[in-house]
This record gives C-alpha cells, structure tokens and sequence, in this order.
C-alpha cells in the first residue's frame, strides 16, 4: 500500500494488466484514484464491466479475476466512459485490443492531453483501431 502513490496514473492500465494476467489481483490501499481527475476506481469499474471483466471494488481499490492459467484474456467490448480523463481512455483502449467485440470510448480525444499519438501507434502495431474525431 506505501507504494500506491508511487504509480497513482497507471492503476487504469495495471487494472486491465491485471484482468489479462493469471489468478486474482487484489489492489487495496489505492482511495487516492477517488480524487484524481475523475474517481478512477468508480470510473474503471464501470469500464471494466462494460468490458465484460470479472471485477469486484471495494471501497480503497478492487480485486480483477484475471484469466485462468494459460488462457489469454478476451473480453466481449462494449462502450465506455473515459471522462474526460486520459488515463482512462487509453487503459480503456488496450483492453479493447482483448475484446471480442468493438469497443467504443466516448470522448477518446482526451488522450490528446498527454500522448497525441497515442492512436496512430496503436494502429503502427496493427490494431483495429478508429481514431478519434
């Protein structure tokens, strides 16, 4: 938990690292993601679920079900939120590599905020992606 600060703006991404991983993750400690931007546990709570990813929040962090031994994750995609908040969107994105379906983040564009190019190189590693208006 005393390292929590040390990696506040990469819980989304270690969220969806986590969902993909084997076994259970458990991140406690974290109410700090409560008061960023936006409340990244509620908010990646709901991106997760949209995704179709086994996840339980608590009320300092969340416990991810990663897949079993072996298997690689697939997630069924969906539509999600990013608030506004770069971190999100593009947490959310990587997982929508993972997803069965198509996966749709509203307000995309705020990775403009901190990687413009955030897109284009998805699509440099030959991602299905759409970019952004």
């Amino acid at each position: 938990e005393h390292l929590v600060p040390l990696a506040i703006d990469e819980f989304p991404v270690l969220f969806v690292a986590a969902a993909c991983a084997d076994g259970e993750t458990v991140v406690t400690g974290a109410e700090e993601l409560r008061v960023k931007e936006s409340d990244r546990l509620a908010v990646m709570s709901d991106g997760l679920k949209a995704l179709g990813i086994t996840h339980t929040m608590q009320h300092d962090g969340m416990t991810i079900a990663g897949r079993g031994a072996g298997v690689q994750a697939v997630f069924s995609g969906g539509e999600v939120a990013s608030h506004g908040d770069h971190r999100i969107a593009m947490a959310c994105a990587v997982a929508g590599l993972q997803a069965d379906g198509e996966t749709i983040i509203e307000d995309a564009g705020a990775v403009n905020k901190s990687y413009p190019g955030f897109y284009h190189d998805l699509k440099l590693l030959n991602a299905n992606v759409s970019l952004p208006e």
